[in-house]
């Protein structure tokens, strides 16, 4: 298989893992929110104010990806392929 192949298949997988593992952790994070709501209902605004932190963070790993995944195939693939 071609370099230039590589390159864009390498783009692909770190966007769609990336993709995947934020959707697993953002599943993860959602249940445990409504889990400890349900034990302790007072702990609820504090938990949720945890929760949107964590989710600013977790939204952090696809964008890296992405930006990884642009860097290769406009950078990098362009120079294989001339």
């Amino acid at each position: 298989m071609e370099a230039l192949g590589l390159v864009y298949i390498a783009s692909a997988l770190l966007i769609g893992l990336g993709a995947l593992g934020t959707a697993i952790g953002f599943g993860t994070l959602g249940g445990k929110l409504l889990e400890g709501s349900a034990r302790q209902p007072e702990q609820a605004p504090a938990l949720q104010g945890k929760m949107f932190l964590m989710a600013g963070l977790l939204d952090a790993v696809p964008m890296i990806g992405v930006g990884i995944a642009m860097y290769l195939i406009f950078a990098v693939a362009p120079g294989l392929a001339g």
